[in-house]
């Protein structure tokens, strides 16, 4: 395939190339979706000396794992109250140290692995749209005596500083997140799963399976695989092969673009190297990247995607409306993907049955649940501990269906026109100070 020469799509032309699965074969452990949850999982399993396969439908970081804004810090898509409000205050402080513990992992696995081409630069700034720093300085003094965690609070002036915008005005500043090259990294964990034995198969789709058995059965168009452990971890892009599984999530597309090289442009507007994300549902989110030369920019979430186009002036309108001396900056690539969103809005990750384990609804959570899922559920194959279970209460629950989809993109505009009248209350609030 012909790419036009970008930013983004030297690092896809240049990927290797992996042989689809053809004849028979075996593995103590066969994992659907080569996603940064299939791939974390298969490279824990390799590391314990577990034979594993991974089966990937396209190529290797196809989906949302290669095509996301690379944001690696803690916590999840649904805030702490709404955790504690299904599962209790202390389980759901356990659930919030292990994605402390996923973003650890990924940057320990850089360090490792010695993943350059991942590229991490640290610092994440949480902005609000409005004046709200009361609220942030407590949200930081309780992670601070909870977590042990510290968060450095910003005030307007000092955000001011750095992003030269009046949409912002405080802020949390996370030293310990960071953000990476996805896709880069990805494909280092696949380089090391092979390395320690295991196997990856490309383009190729498991079409039927037979899981009531203790040897799992998975065929594919050229292959079939047997192995008495099958993870599925195949996200947005998962098919009616597993009904359940499908029937939990809703596949959600987010959109992401990146800017021309324009350095001196850009730090007209920018001034900082912080991954930046804002307060809103579904809000913007955004980086510099290639040494500053470019600007990486997400956001917006529809239920089905649109057009390269379409969404590169719905972004280009949401990036000059927040920073209107960018308004020449203009698009290289922009892109959609895929992501899993559970109704709850938390990741899923558990047993379904005996030897059936799976790891999906990643979307909104940042990188830290991929990482964290792989692990706990390669420890739960592995017998090493139980610690999924704690996802439990988080399980498989019917989406909706097509109702669902509707539910969510009508939920996404109401949230959308709530964010826009607490902004212009902002703004007049601001007018009318002296």
């Amino acid at each position: 395939m012909t790419y036009p020469d970008t930013y983004y799509s030297r690092t896809i032309a240049t990927r290797k190339i992996r042989p689809p699965l053809s004849g028979r074969a075996q593995a103590e452990v066969a994992v659907i979706g080569g996603g940064l949850a299939g791939l974390t999982t298969a490279l824990q399993l390799a590391r314990a000396g577990t034979k594993v396969a991974v089966l990937e439908a396209e190529a290797v970081g196809f989906g949302a794992s290669g095509r996301n804004g690379g944001f690696v810090t803690p916590g999840y898509s649904t805030g702490g109250d709404m955790i504690a409000a299904r599962v209790g205050a202390a389980h759901a402080q356990e659930l919030h140290r292990l994605s402390i513990e996923g973003m650890d992992f990924v940057r320990e696995t850089i360090e490792a692995l010695q993943i350059a081409e991942a590229r991490p630069v640290s610092g994440m700034s949480s902005l609000v749209r409005y004046d709200n720093g009361p609220a942030l300085k407590a949200h930081a003094e309780a992670m601070a005596a909870t977590y042990g965690y510290e968060l450095d609070y910003l005030g307007t002036a000092a955000v001011r500083a750095v992003l030269k915008s009046k949409r912002y005005f405080q802020g949390l500043r996370d030293r310990r997140a960071f953000h990476i090259h996805p896709l880069n990294y990805l494909r280092a964990i696949a380089d090391e799963v092979e390395r320690l034995g295991g196997a990856i198969y490309e383009e190729s789709p498991v079409t039927e399976c037979d899981l009531d058995r203790p040897a799992k059965r998975l065929r594919t168009v050229n292959g079939e695989i047997e192995a008495e452990h099958v993870v599925f971890a195949s996200g947005g892009y998962t098919g009616p092969l597993l009904g359940r599984l499908r029937r939990a999530y809703l596949p959600i597309a987010t959109y992401v673009m990146i800017s021309d090289e324009a350095p001196d442009l850009i730090a007209t507007a920018i001034a900082t190297t912080d991954a930046i994300g804002d307060n809103r549902r579904a809000g913007d989110y955004y980086r510099l990247v290639d040494g500053g030369r470019r600007l990486l920019w997400g956001g917006r979430i529809t239920t089905r995607a649109a057009s390269p186009e379409g969404l590169a002036r719905e972004l280009r309108r949401e990036m000059v409306g927040t920073y209107p001396q960018l308004a020449d900056l203009k698009t290289e690539l922009a892109w959609s993907g895929l992501m899993s969103y559970a109704r709850h809005l938390m990741p899923q990750i558990g047993r379904m049955a005996p030897g059936v384990w799976y790891a999906t609804a990643f979307g909104g959570h940042g990188l830290n649940t991929t990482a964290i899922a792989g692990k706990v559920v390669a420890e739960g194959i592995l017998r090493a501990s139980d610690r999924y279970r704690l996802y439990e209460p988080f399980g498989l629950d019917w989406a909706g269906g097509p109702v669902g989809l509707l539910a969510a993109q009508l939920t996404y505009w109401k949230l959308q026109a709530l964010d826009w009248w607490r902004e212009r209350k902002a703004d007049r609030m601001a007018e009318a100070r002296p």
